[in-house]
């Protein structure tokens, strides 16, 4: 007599958890094989030459702080890092028509969405963050050093929910992303005082300079609303990305 052995059934996707460690692994491999991700490493490495170099031709650190922390860390550096791996944790699946293989998956939405945004938002901070902390010492201030790292682990938070939605609403996300930082932040906020209160760099630039408690830092945005319009736009990028990654066919294609 012949026994069957029963079929296990599929295991069900942990509701205790918001993240998938196999996702967040798979993405981080991804993400960090592509050939564009390469383009990411000399930044934070010419941020800290620029400072390095300003300090060994004897300029006092208020003569260069503010053009090479601020010019260039926190308004090219780090948005810059933030859109290449925001855009690429979800958009490239959408690209090469991988991402059905995701939503296949028996996992929610929501769990996708904040396993990609984790994995964007590390390898930011581990990418950028070094950069501006160590140009900040080249200051001699460890304090202005952690302002600038924790200011700019507020704004990768912030950049990579921005730029992980903007993978799910466009095909043009890193176009769109570069309008954003070159018109919105780049100009309109220097030329318009009220503006500033939507920019996500100034809101990195606060927090920074409340940790920093240093002139060569100022922002013109107070802490608490950096911090509190940091949490808004952050939770309604998330959101939104999930509602409409809930739009997304397992064909791939949107309804």
């Amino acid at each position: 007599m012949t026994v069957e052995t029963p079929t296990p059934a599929p295991a069900k996707p942990s509701k205790g958890f918001l993240i998938n460690s196999t996702i967040a692994r798979i993405t981080s491999r991804s993400l960090i094989g592509r050939r564009r991700f390469l383009l990411l490493l000399p930044l934070p490495l010419l941020l800290i030459g620029l400072a390095a170099l300003a300090d060994g031709l004897g300029a006092r650190p208020d003569e260069w702080a503010t053009p090479v922390l601020v010019g260039l860390g926190f308004a090219v550096v780090l948005p810059v890092i933030a859109l290449i791996v925001g855009t690429g944790v979800l958009g490239a699946e959408i690209d090469d028509n991988t991402l059905v293989y995701v939503l296949a998956t028996p996992q929610p939405r929501q769990r996708i969405v904040l396993t990609k945004l984790l994995v964007a938002i590390a390898v930011t901070v581990l990418t950028a963050g070094p950069g501006l902390f160590l140009a900040g010492l080249i200051t001699g201030s460890v304090r202005l050093a952690a302002g600038l790292a924790v200011g700019g682990a507020v704004g990768a938070v912030v950049y990579s929910a921005l730029f992980v939605v903007l993978s799910l609403l466009t095909r043009r996300p890193v176009l769109i992303g570069l309008a954003y930082l070159l018109i919105w932040e780049g100009t309109l906020t220097n030329l318009l005082s009220g503006t500033r209160v939507l920019s996500i760099q100034q809101y990195a630039l606060s927090v920074g300079d409340a940790v920093a408690h240093s002139s060569l830092v100022t922002a013109t945005v107070s802490t608490p609303v950096a911090l509190i319009m940091s949490a808004v736009v952050t939770v309604g990028a998330t959101w939104l990305a999930i509602d409409r990654l809930r739009s997304f066919s397992v064909a791939g294609e949107t309804s």
